[in-house]
């Protein structure tokens, strides 16, 4: 059984994920930071930053035929710049490829450099390699920190560093214990409704679409994000009601609870809760107590 689905679990991995690798060099002269994320079937998620700058870039697109193609685009979600790599090998230590301006005959020499890889398996076991994150503060950015263990298949987040821009200064590190969800493993939003940005961690995922995030609130006397207690499954923030919404749902969506939230001093009150469940004799849904 074991062996089963050690294959199984082999099986779902090589239809999925394709890679996650580090890569640091230069667009032109300009010093930069990629994450790649490429899956079999050619889906391909980056991140990139300048690092006189430090401002994470999502640049999305395709691998084709060994050429790896990603998408600059502008605040309106229109195309912005091309960054192209003719001959991809996610095996190479290095990567040669070229940034073209769109609507431009603008264009810069790329040549990178790999950092590391986020690779997977029993065997494998690495600490603390660090990946930029696509989200970022006015004056901060993210890196999350990626530990392997021997015994577990995949890697896992062990924390999260928070980095000064331009200066590249440590403010603070966390430790975490939490699921990695390929690139996108911090949000940025105002949980407390405040009128400061917060930020918040993927932590897990559960039964279909139930998940669960950590909230990290900021304390501007100390200048300092701190845990909140924050939980629930799948929450949602309204900043015009200022309250948090909560969704959870279970055996195949027959069972549904919803919960609304108000803040008072950094901690959720609940407001009220609704619980229904799907009964066969009525052939739709009914409330019933929630437990």
């Amino acid at each position: 059984m074991k062996r089963t689905l050690k294959i199984l679990t082999l099986l779902l991995t090589s239809f999925n994920l394709f890679g996650q690798t580090s890569y640091s060099g230069f667009i032109g002269k300009y010093p930069i930071e990629l994450v790649t994320n490429i899956y079999f079937d050619g889906d391909a998620r980056a991140i990139y930053a300048y690092s006189n700058h430090d401002e994470p870039i999502v640049i999305n697109g395709e691998l084709k035929q060994g050429k790896l193609t990603l998408y600059e685009k502008d605040n309106n979600g229109k195309s912005k710049a091309t960054i192209t790599f003719d001959n991809f090998d996610t095996k190479s230590n290095q990567l040669e490829g070229i940034w073209k301006e769109q609507n431009s005959i603008k264009q810069l020499k790329i040549s990178l450099t790999k950092n590391f890889d986020i690779d997977f398996g029993e065997n494998i076991e690495w600490t603390a390699k660090e990946i930029i994150q696509p989200v970022s503060l006015k004056d901060k950015y993210f890196k999350l920190v990626i530990s392997k263990a021997k015994d577990n298949f995949y890697a896992n987040v062990t924390g999260v560093k928070i980095f000064e821009k331009k200066t590249d200064k440590l403010i603070q590190q966390i430790d975490l214990e939490c699921e990695l969800r390929g690139l996108n493993n911090i949000s940025i939003g105002d949980y407390n409704f405040d009128g400061i940005e917060d930020f918040s961690v993927f932590e897990h995922s559960a039964a279909g679409p139930n998940t669960s995030s950590l909230y990290f609130l900021f304390n501007p006397k100390k200048r300092k994000h701190f845990k909140s207690s924050f939980k629930g499954i799948s929450l949602e923030f309204d900043p015009k009601t200022k309250r948090i919404y909560e969704h959870n749902q279970c055996c195949g969506g027959r069972s549904h609870l919803n919960a609304e939230y108000r803040v008072v001093n950094n901690q959720m009150v609940l407001v009220k809760m609704t619980c229904i469940e799907y009964d066969e004799k009525i052939q739709d849904f009914k409330k019933v107590k929630c437990e």
